[in-house]
């Protein structure tokens, strides 16, 4: 290394032992870690710290490099936090010193410089450091090779974490770096040396996504490099030529047209590589092809050839960690690493707030999965024509024998669960068959074959459930269901695992069909309630609560209730109010009092007050942590406010007693002005709620708790907190039918926000639409008299958004504002005529015979004051189907 300049920064002897002392203990697994933290704390208040950490990574020849790479280490989390706040002269410092490492001898030394290059260049762009580029360029032109991997290694991090950067004009140069960076990463595609023809191609596989005009204009350069690279000797490249391909098919197919066939043979080829990384990666390819809806015929042909390999690599590998787990026995204790993170959705009052649930049980992406996938995502796509190429190999390997065979027939049973969807027409006859073969499976001696014939049996749940209606069927639907239920009790914790997520698919499908059966089923669910681990505890919650949500009132029954509920209050009264192991006992008691209606109401008083304590502790935490005892968490606030929510709606105004007694109006208040919009969402489905029960109890708050739901409709972010507005606006409306006049002071605020929404129906949430429409329409029934002056600004939007909605009670109240409209302001729908009648014909039938008067009388109306012809216009205007619909109110 050459001396540094005389004049700049030196360090002191002294400093330079003691933070070499430092990093050595620092380095070293028997000293006490957080009294050194502090001691480096110390030592960071210092201007020159980070000079002296940089002088020991790049200089301090006599130390290990475990020291010097701890010290670059500490230098880049360092600059993180401090870099742009340094003075001018450090930093000009520690960049000079980092420069001439880059060519360093030993490799560890090389590429911690080039990771803190990357961040350097991150805060500080490249316009800050004209050096790099220079230097960057000779290394990589140096021919020595230590100086080329240095380079190759700092660019590589460049293009990972901020590719933009080089594909932007820095002044002073004439043209972008990328532009001179990318003949240099081609010629070392043919590099002698592995690492660096990765690192090159690794960095321009980084800019697919951005596209910059140079790599689009020496596209066919770069293709050519990926076909020479693609039977490299290094399994790491020929992954990153699998990657390559995988995006360009993603994001720019048409480079890959010309040379499809010749892609899609090789994909061939290396989905059987003997990596399993390269393997996995090439099996994204199919995947991807058929996600950017490309024309399907370029792959029919291959088809024959690529599905015995997605067969063949759904077999277990024998270092799959699921075959560890498998032999995990029930009555072990889960540790806390093995419980994954849950998150409970806000509650939401609207239409098209489906929930996504994820089929895959276990997350840890790999070869088998990915194969799954494609070939589910294949059977959607090229439907039956698949099976008569699959089902010879499923038949063969279910009918292998043996215990060293027994991943044959797992596989084969995964390959049907993975067609149930795609291929299910050409399944249909033979589904019967397919589920009788499967039933034995889930009493099956290898765990692994039991779990997977719970979900692959569960994907055929509509097929078993539409069989109930004749004897076969029910016999068949008994079977199952009995099954799963064996496998619910099941020693292993993975079977158990899937059989509850089978046996909740099935509730679904199944829902009162279930009821004569629900004392077997809750004796099996209760007692796996308590068997389980808590891992497992919060699947049987889940599988309780779906089965609530299907059979709905029949639980309501004393010897149903006796099996059910004391196993569940002892765990309710075990947990404590700062313990997460009770937000699935939350959302299970939601599900069960929505079910049980005024049933629940023997459970109801302590469910009510321990919401209200837990909502109370958690905002005393929010402040205070020390004094409330527990640590803030706001999921806690959600999960009991949707509780109550479920109460309100199950008993209805039985919950009034318990909110008369407390002081959740001033709470609800709180948490409807919180800053967190999950907290705010389900603040204001339990405004609605309590408004329906019991609106006298919100009275004495009523005009903040409007002006706080108003606000939320003028939010300049509404997109991102859609949600909370569809829900405010709705118990606008909830509110404004209960307490009728009293809702004026907040008329004009609200219908100024409700406009814009329906004016711009296009690029919002479909549910928020139809609650705007719906709430306006309220409004306007009870105060027809501030709404109608302003009718023919929203008339057509309005009567559009209305026109969208199902027929409903809340449907109902809306044109009943309607008709209070058009009586006070007749002359204010007069344009919008055409829009109003569209909305009315999309009524299936109006179940209220006033409703039915009142929009007869609105009609006529129109047709007697429409003279000289104006009414016929109108009519010929709509089309037939509009017109027949018309007829049922004689006009």
């Amino acid at each position: 290394m050459a001396a540094a300049p005389s004049g700049s920064w030196q360090p002191k002897e002294e400093g330079f032992k003691e933070i070499c002392g430092l990093l050595e203990q620092q380095i070293s697994h028997s000293s006490d870690k957080s009294q050194i933290w502090h001691q480096l704390q110390h030592y960071s208040q210092f201007p020159d710290f980070n000079n002296y950490l940089a002088f020991i990574l790049a200089r301090a020849e006599g130390k290990s490099v475990e020291i010097r790479q701890a010290a670059g280490l500490l230098l880049k989390n360092n600059l993180r936090n401090a870099y742009k706040s340094m003075a001018p002269v450090n930093q000009q410092y520690i960049k000079s010193e980092l420069l001439p490492c880059l060519g360093a001898a030993d490799r560890h030394i090389r590429s911690t410089v080039g990771t803190i290059i990357s961040v350097v260049v991150q805060l500080g762009g490249v316009l800050g450091w004209p050096e790099l580029l220079q230097t960057l360029v000779s290394c990589l032109d140096s021919n020595d090779v230590n100086h080329m991997e240095g380079a190759m290694d700092a660019l590589s991090k460049i293009c990972e974490d901020i590719p933009q950067v080089l594909d932007s004009d820095v002044p002073g140069l004439a043209e972008r770096p990328i532009n001179i960076f990318l003949p240099r990463l081609y010629k070392f595609f043919q590099s002698p040396h592995a690492s660096l023809r990765k690192l090159s191609l690794g960095s321009v596989n980084q800019y697919i996504m951005l596209m910059p005009g140079a790599l689009y204009v020496s596209m066919d350069q770069y293709l050519q490099g990926l076909f020479v690279l693609a039977h490299d000797p290094a399994s790491e490249v020929r992954k990153l030529v699998c990657a390559a391909f995988v995006q360009l098919i993603e994001v720019r197919p048409s480079f890959l047209e010309p040379h499809l066939r010749n892609v899609i043979e090789y994909m061939l080829q290396v989905n059987k590589d003997t990596d399993d990384e390269v393997a996995l990666e090439s099996c994204e390819f199919w995947s991807a092809y058929c996600d950017a809806q490309l024309p399907p015929e370029n792959l029919r042909e291959f088809l024959p050839r690529l599905i015995p390999i997605l067969l063949s690599n759904m077999v277990y590998a024998d270092d799959d960690e699921s075959l560890v787990d498998a032999e995990e026995d029930g009555s072990l204790p889960d540790r806390d690493q093995d419980i994954k993170p849950r998150f409970h959705s806000s509650r939401f009052h609207g239409s098209d707030n489906a929930e996504d649930d994820d089929d895959d049980i276990v997350n840890v992406w790999n070869l088998r999965k990915c194969s799954a996938a494609a070939l589910d995502i294949l059977s959607n796509v090229f439907g039956d024509e698949i099976l008569p190429t699959l089902m010879p190999i499923v038949q063969a390997k279910l009918s292998a024998t043996g215990d060293a065979a027994w991943k044959e027939r797992e596989a084969a049973v995964l390959a049907l669960g993975a067609i149930a969807e795609g291929c299910i027409n050409g399944l249909y006859p033979h589904l019967s068959e397919i589920v009788t073969f499967l039933i034995p499976l889930l009493d099956d001696k290898f765990p692994l074959i039991r779990s997977i014939s719970c979900w692959t049996i569960s994907r055929f749940s509509k097929f078993i459930v539409e069989g109930i209606g004749h004897q076969q069927g029910y016999e068949q639907f008994d079977k199952v269901l009995m099954g799963l239920l064996r496998r619910i009790l099941d020693t292993n914790k993975r079977v158990q695992e899937a059989a509850c997520s089978a046996f909740a698919t099935l509730e679904e499908e199944a829902a009162e069909e279930l009821a004569p059966r629900l004392e077997i089923i809750l004796q099996h669910l209760m007692c796996a309630f308590g068997k389980y681990q808590r891992r497992n505890l919060r699947i049987v919650y889940d599988a309780i609560g779906t089965l609530a949500d299907a059979v709905g009132g029949e639980l309501n029954q004393p010897n149903y209730l006796d099996i059910l509920m004391p196993p569940l209050i002892a765990k309710w009264q075990l947990l404590s109010n700062s313990d997460k192991d009770i937000f699935p006992l939350l959302e299970c008691f939601t599900s069960i009092a929505q079910a049980l209606g005024t049933g629940f109401s023997q459970f109801a008083e302590p469910v009510f007050q321990r919401c209200i304590n837990i909502i109370q502790t958690q905002h005393v935490a929010k402040v205070d942590t020390v004094s409330a005892g527990v640590q803030y968490d706001k999921e806690f606030i959600v999960c009991c406010l949707d509780l109550l929510s479920g109460l309100a709606e199950g008993l209805g105004s039985g919950i009034e007693s318990l909110v008369s007694h407390g002081n959740l109006r001033d709470l609800l208040l709180q948490c409807c002005m919180d800053d967190a919009s999950d907290v705010r969402q389900s603040a204001f489905a339990l405004l609605g709620d309590l408004a329906r029960v019991c609106p006298i109890h919100l009275q004495p708050r009523l005009s903040e708790f409007l002006d706080v739901a108003a606000k939320q409709l003028t939010s300049p972010k509404l997109k991102e907190t859609v949600s909370v507005a569809n829900n405010a606006c709705w118990s606008i409306g909830e509110l404004a039918v209960k307490v009728r006049q009293e809702i004026a002071p907040v008329v004009m605020t609200v219908m100024s926000c409700l406009v814009p929404i329906l004016q711009h129906a296009e690029e919002l949430n479909k549910s928020l639409i139809e609650n705007s429409a719906i709430t306006l329409g309220r409004l306007a029934w009870v105060c027809p008299e501030l709404v109608s002056p302003h009718m023919e600004h929203f008339m057509q939007a309005w009567c559009s958004a209305l026109s969208m909605i199902r027929d409903d009670i809340e449907k109902e109240d809306a044109f009943r504002g309607l008709c209070a409209m058009v009586k006070a302001n007749p002359s204010g729908a007069l344009s919008s005529l055409v829009f109003m009648c569209k909305a009315i014909a999309s009524w299936h039938e109006i179940r209220s015979e006033d409703l039915h008067n009142d929009i007869c009388e609105v009609l006529h109306g129109y047709k007697q004051m429409l003279r000289n012809g104006a009414w016929d216009q109108c009519m010929s205007a709509l089309e037939p189907p509009v017109k027949d619909k018309l007829s049922k109110y004689q006009v």
